[in-house]
């Protein structure tokens, strides 16, 4: 048990993972929820507010852009809520509507310039506070990194393509997530 873990064990948060099966899903580096806890953990490692951090352990319920499993449907987004609190429930299904294509691009624009963020779900095209960019932005950046750190051949097909669009999103970043990027993909 990881020291992540250990501080989940009793949380309805690990309790709904474990339900939905987060243990025992195959995923890059281990399971499902080896992958959840390690991006919970880097984000604690670069002071991320908690609410992100409680949304980054449950960052994949409603599948994402780039991995189609789905955990819980989007019907059952108050069971997620009432495990992990409403505004980090919307901060997962922020992370999971994203229509990456669309999306990345304009997400690290300067405040007033045009920024666009379409929901894959829904099809909505919306501005976000800049508050909710810069957390998509964090969460996204610890979810690749720890693929890139886990598995060679992600990092090897990726990494150009992470860097340049990190490097990007540079302003959205804390200090402790532009040096890991550095660290991992520079």
């Amino acid at each position: 048990m990881t020291r992540s873990d250990a501080q989940h064990t009793d949380s309805p948060a690990m309790a709904l993972l474990k339900e939905v099966g987060a243990e025992t899903t195959k995923h890059s580096g281990g399971t499902l929820l080896t992958h959840l806890l390690r991006v919970e953990a880097l984000l604690t490692s670069w002071g991320a507010r908690p609410v992100l951090r409680t949304a980054a352990l449950c960052h994949a319920f409603y599948g994402t852009d780039g991995l189609p499993l789905v955990l819980l449907e989007l019907s059952e987004r108050d069971r997620l809520a009432g495990a992990i609190g409403t505004e980090a429930e919307e901060l997962v299904y922020f992370y999971a509507s994203c229509d990456r294509k669309a999306s990345y691009p304009t997400l690290a624009a300067p405040d007033g310039a045009a920024v666009t963020f379409r929901d894959r779900f829904t099809g909505a095209e919306f501005t976000p506070s800049p508050q909710r960019r810069r957390d998509f932005a964090e969460l996204t950046v610890a979810n690749e990194l720890d693929l890139a750190k886990v598995n060679d051949s992600f990092r090897e097909r990726n990494g150009a393509a992470l860097l340049e669009l990190f490097t990007r999103w540079a302003p959205l970043l804390s200090e402790p997530a532009r040096r890991e990027v550095a660290a991992v993909l520079g």
